[in-house]
């Protein structure tokens, strides 16, 4: 889940429907294949294997769903399919939950975008409300297209259940991990220097910063800061500051030196060579800032001789000023990271405010913090001459350099007012805010922090344990940014986004960090009131299972229903308030028991009536209901004119439950309505949504309440959105009034959670750890085998599960890591929408399949971090050259199927070397996926594809439909095994095809699908047979090469072949291929090299026999266009002269037997002409 691949928005747009070519039909018949027969889900439910092996644990980092899917998006998901199939096939349960990031910048810009709002102030003016609810009506904007996206890609996951980050369950998660950290002391409040965005108004954390840095153009400049005597007076010789942030000089509160280094003091010549009285200090390895300016030296002494003098500031907006600290503002210090390097001057400008060194000086020395720069980025207005001004504008398309404006009218200051000694132009690497690309500024406020220092050494030793695909990644990349972990500032100054659940009481300064609802309703006041929940008792509609859904219907309680409510009278106790819902049925049940419970108040309210189900269900029965609204979630969602639905029903009754706790105190009050209300009323004080309610309803075995019964209900406040809905999302969590024990209101700090923080937090949100599933998660859940995202996560969701996983349980939440590169356009260049520099992937797909861009992403270097420009060719020829191969050898096999049952224990010796080769290959992807190394498991199946297609299928093409039938046998036994196997093996890496292949050659007792069938264990590899027949295929090589230089076709029988010892059995295929009647042994010069001849004598029967081939291979030709089938028997009509019908009869056996021909005629026809040899033939094909 990346930010890069999974939160990415620069995706492709959805793109009309192309022709679809015959894969993709191919593809898309299999794929109904498996939604028809729920094969996903049997797998999941009945492991591969014999002996089921326990759980496989995979985590899915979240993508959004506010743009479709993009090649990175395709690739990690490739990955994150592979693997499981894999696993599964092992006899794994691997559970694929799908999940939404929905929170955090990403979505918060587009929304902005979306609404037209420039800044936080904007966000202010248009509501909270408004803009958090906008927010989240967008987070699944494209969520129906992507499960479209995500199967046809050939992915397995559970999107129907699928976890969404803005849930009130997985925030409450979020909160736990947040708590426990704090109560494990890693969570605390501080003032730093952080980078800041001031057009987003919050702080980022280091890895968001990382993604942002670029090359852009800047000022720097060397400013004079006059020395101050003893008496305070501003003397003639000034200390020379470099900076590359002129912004910050107006908050300048002090000046860095080193003890240790060498400071020059010199005099200014003027260009006349005239002495002027202006002395200037810089380090003495610095002269050379002085460029061409000449100059005397005066004295040289250490810094140490500096330290403790005063100066006097570039600018005076605060000398103007009081504040605190101020007799500590405006003196050199010694600071250790003050260098001499290949720029500045060796004394280092301090905003204290602007910069994490400076701040810590400060902080040491009591020298003032204090800002000049608002957090949106403008200069405060006591800064007179730039007040409002903006300090680091965002670049536009008028502009490359608007980033510098502020710093310009800077410089112009420092230069009036005599301060300026250089300005210089520069290229630097700067950080840009990684959502909206505005310069960020590096600025002291108060953030939550994770004190990830305070556990290094644990994150650096649990890190050692992963096993990382590419390992220099985790041990380099990773590894050392680990080793420099600083804290983590998870706070941010937002909106969207879960809410820091901490509450401070004003009165005493004390935090309250809250982990659960149950703590935040500890804080919450209550009424006192106890709620008894009834429904009416049996009634005459009940009895008929007819709706009575009118106010004014007569529906009068039956004697049993009367009966029923006597009945339950013990049952209720004391009552203070008996409340009904107006309705006959209800305010019978009410009379009935004041009448034996003594004098009790009796109030109808109509808001707590039955469900409106309108003229078109009235009177009808809930049978029908059943069919108007057939899913629960029509029974929620569904609008019809007149009619509630059930979300409406649970609105009404939670307001009115509400009210209740607001208007009685210390009753105890009993609730008369009807059986889906007080169910909606049971689950708006629970706060469920609809998929909560329906868990919620399956306990209660399908009935919400019965006749007269009686349930007590448990209500304290929470906070809530306008469905009634548990929502912790502001403003709904500040809505809700918490007290500490004292009776002080306590006031919740309003920032939110980093998103990192959040998805880092999915291995515990996504169960609902530990308020659900907490046996199961600690048994089985935790941690995971295997995640996969982009090179980017090892500052982003890699880290934050690492950091969250160690602190919580004290080892790494995961242990094998697949990171994969990214995926450019054929330029190199970054995709671009604009640029249109890549095709459209789902197009792609339709015209090549999905199986071929898998292999080719699988195989390629971007398996293993590597960049990959994506090449629409290379993925054309993929498929063409291994699924299209594959493809016809099936259709080979499919051609000559017979029912022969499939075998691997044939003698032939192309049948032993290719069972050789699929052992090898079952070996190498066996090792290569549990290795986690991809191209190592996929690529072997390129090269046996070639072999199975190039080689054994050529070779042996005359057994398959040859006279031997036990040869015939062994030939048809042996492949339909081996594509029976080899579908196994290509199963993960190409589930579509591999299913095709297995539906043609299963048995009819073996699994419906490759995909519930048991990884093959494979065999020995006969590694002798192996290399042996690899040196024949090179004997071949060299000699079809010396038939081409000798100008002779391979239809052309040779007398003879000359090389290098072979097996007979070996032999015999070599000269098969090659054409040639004998095999010679000749000595090779060296073991490594062979020598191969060729005899290039062709006698007269030699060319009689390759004429007879020639004209062998044109009828061939022409049956193929006469559409004859392989199985067809042909009579063939010849017109030729004698010498060519000399030559007929001589072959005639041979060709009858090898084209088919029941029939031979010799005589005129009106067929076509053919040649072969120096003979023209007229040839007429007839089906037999």
């Amino acid at each position: 889940m990346n930010k890069q691949h999974g939160r990415e928005n620069d995706s492709v747009a959805v793109t009309p429907e192309v022709e679809k070519s015959d894969v993709a039909l191919r593809e898309e018949v299999i794929q109904q294949f498996w939604k028809d027969n729920d094969i996903f889900n049997k797998s999941l439910s009945k492991p591969a294997g014999a002996d089921p092996k326990g759980d496989f644990v995979f985590y899915d980092g979240p993508p959004f769903a506010t743009g479709t899917p993009h090649y990175g998006h395709i690739l990690a998901g490739t990955i994150k399919d592979a693997i499981p199939r894999f696993w599964t096939m092992q006899g794994y349960h691997v559970p694929r939950k799908w999940g939404w990031d929905c929170h955090g910048l990403p979505l918060e810009n587009l929304i902005e975008k979306k609404l037209g709002l420039g800044t936080k102030r904007d966000i202010e003016a248009f509501g909270v409300k408004n803009f958090n609810e906008t927010a989240r009506s967008a987070v699944l904007e494209y969520a129906d297209y992507w499960g479209k996206v995500v199967p046809r890609m050939g992915r397995w996951a559970d999107m129907e259940s699928d976890y969404r980050t803005m849930d009130s369950t997985y925030t409450e998660s979020v909160w736990w991990v947040f708590k426990s950290l704090h109560d494990k002391g890693l969570v605390f409040e501080g003032f730093k220097s952080m980078h800041l965005c001031p057009r987003c108004g919050t702080t980022l954390s280091n890895f968001e910063v990382n993604q942002g840095y670029k090359d852009i153009k800047d000022i720097a400049v060397t400013v004079k800061l006059p020395l101050l005597d003893e008496q305070g007076k501003i003397t003639d010789t000034s200390l020379l500051v470099w900076t590359t942030t002129p912004w910050t000089l107006p908050g300048n509160m002090a000046t860095a030196v080193h003890n240790d280094v060498e400071y020059t003091k010199v005099k200014i010549r003027s260009s006349d060579d005239r002495i002027l009285d202006e002395c200037v200090i810089l380090a003495k390895e610095r002269l050379a800032q002085l460029g061409d300016i000449p100059y005397e030296v005066v004295e040289e002494f250490k810094g140490s001789a500096l330290v403790g003098k005063s100066f006097q500031p570039p600018f005076d907006y605060w000398l103007k000023q009081d504040f605190a600290g101020k007799e500590k503002a405006w003196k050199i210090y010694h600071a250790d990271y003050v260098e001499v390097g290949a720029e500045g001057t060796g004394a280092v400008h301090l905003a204290p405010a602007y910069g994490d060194d400076d701040m810590t000086l400060a902080k040491v020395h009591g020298v003032p913090i204090v800002h000049h720069v608002n957090p949106d980025g403008h200069f405060m207005d006591f800064v007179i001459d730039f007040a409002g001004q903006l300090v680091k504008p965002k670049d536009d398309e008028a502009s490359e350099v608007s980033h510098l404006d502020a710093d310009i009218e800077i410089v112009k200051a420092l230069n009036a007012s005599g301060r300026l000694f250089k300005k210089e132009n520069i290229t630097h690497s700067y950080p840009h805010c990684w959502r909206c690309d505005t310069p960020l500024l590096n600025y002291a406020t108060t953030s939550w922090f994770v004190n990830v220092p305070k556990i290094k050494d644990e994150l650096v030793t649990e890190n050692n344990k992963v096993n990382w695909v590419p390992e220099y990644v985790g041990r380099a990349r990773f590894g050392n940014w680990l080793e420099g972990a600083r804290d983590w500032a998870v706070s941010r100054q937002r909106y969207w986004g879960a809410p820091l659940p901490i509450w401070k009481n004003p009165t005493t300064g004390e935090y309250k960090v809250i982990g659960s609802l149950v703590d935040l309703q500890q804080y919450v006041p209550k009424s006192g009131n106890t709620y008894l929940l009834m429904r009416h008792g049996e009634t005459e509609s009940n009895v008929k299972g007819v709706i009575s859904s009118h106010p004014d219907s007569r529906d009068s309680l039956t004697q049993k229903g009367q009966e029923q409510i006597k009945a339950s009278i013990a049952d209720i106790g004391k009552i203070d308030l008996i409340i009904h819902s107006g309705f006959e049925r209800t305010r019978q049940t009410a009379e009935l028991l004041s009448e034996n419970l003594g004098e009790i108040d009796i109030i109808a309210d109509q808001r707590i009536g039955e469900l409106q189900a309108g003229d078109i269900l009235e009177g009808k029965t809930w049978d029908k209901y059943n069919e108007q609204f057939p899913t629960w979630k029509d029974r929620y969602e569904m609008v019809i004119p007149n009619t509630e639905n059930r979300r409406d029903v649970q609105v009404r009754m939670g307001k009115f439950l509400f009210e209740l706790e607001q208007t009685y105190k210390n009753k105890r009050i009993l609730i008369i309505s009807h059986a889906g209300p007080l169910f909606a009323l049971e689950s708006a004080a629970r706060g469920l949504n609809p998929e909560g309610a329906k868990d919620y309803y399956d306990t209660l075995k399908n009935m919400y309440f019965n006749n007269s019964e009686i349930r007590e209900l448990n209500f304290t406040p929470f906070p809530h959105n306008y469905n009634l809905e548990l929502d912790y999302h502001r403003p709904y969590i500040d809505e809700i009034d918490l007290f500490d024990t004292d009776g002080t209101k306590l006031e919740r700090v309003p920032d939110v959670f980093d998103c990192w923080f959040e998805s880092g937090s999915m291995p515990y949100g996504q169960h609902h750890y530990p308020f659900e599933n907490k046996e199961e998660f600690e048994k089985n859940l935790f941690p995971a085998q295997f995640i996969a995202e982009g090179l980017d996560q090892t500052r982003g969701w890699f880290y934050s599960l690492i950091v969250l996983g160690t602190a919580l349980f004290g080892k790494s939440p995961y242990q094998n890591v697949i990171v994969n590169g990214l995926v450019l356009a054929e330029d190199g260049k970054k995709m671009s929408k604009s640029l249109k520099n890549y095709p459209d992937p789902m197009e792609l797909v339709d015209r090549m399949g999905a199986d071929a861009m898998r292999l080719y992403l699988m195989t390629s270097p971007v398996i293993r971090g590597e960049d990959l420009n994506f090449s629409e060719k290379e993925v054309l020829e993929l498929q063409r050259k291994n699924i299209g191969r594959l493809h016809n050898v099936l259709a080979m096999y499919e051609m000559f199927a017979d029912g022969t049952e499939a075998h691997k224990n044939s003698t032939h010796i192309l049948d032993r070397w290719i069972m050789a080769r699929l052992n090898e290959l079952t070996a190498s992807s066996t090792a290569g996926y549990k290795s986690y190394e991809l191209d190592k498991a996929t690529r072997p199946i390129i090269d046996f594809i070639d072999d199975l297609s190039v080689w054994y299928l050529r070779r042996s093409r005359d057994r398959f439909k040859g006279s031997d039938e036990s040869d015939r046998t062994a030939a048809l036994g042996t492949l339909r095994y081996i594509l029976r196997e080899l579908a196994k093996v290509i199963a993960p890496a190409m589930p579509f095809y591999a299913e095709y292949l297995w539906l043609v050659v299963r048995s009819e007792s073996e699994p419906e699908s490759v995909h519930l069938t048991a990884w093959p264990e494979g065999g020995e590899v006969d590694e002798m047979l192996l290399e042996e027949m690899k040196k024949a295929r090179q004997i071949v090589t060299l000699a079809l090469e010396a038939r081409v230089k000798a100008n002779l076709k391979v239809r052309q029988p040779l007398q003879s072949i000359s090389g290098p010892k072979l097996s007979a059995e070996i032999v015999d295929t070599v000269l098969g291929e090659v054409n040639a009647k004998e095999y010679k042994i000749i000595n090779s010069p060296s073991t490594e090299e062979f020598l191969v001849q060729i005899d290039t004598e062709i006698t007269p029967a030699l060319k009689a026999e390759g004429d007879a081939r020639e004209f062998i291979r044109a009828i061939q030709e022409q049956r193929k266009a006469s559409g004859f089938a392989p199985q067809d028997r042909i009579i063939l009509t010849v017109e030729v002269n004698e010498v060519g019908e000399s030559l007929i009869k001589k072959f005639m056996s041979e060709i009858q037997k090898v084209t088919g021909t029941e029939v031979f005629i010799f005589g005129t026809n009106k067929g076509v002409k053919i040649s072969a040899g120096e003979s023209t033939f007229v040839v007429l094909l007839q089906r037999k």
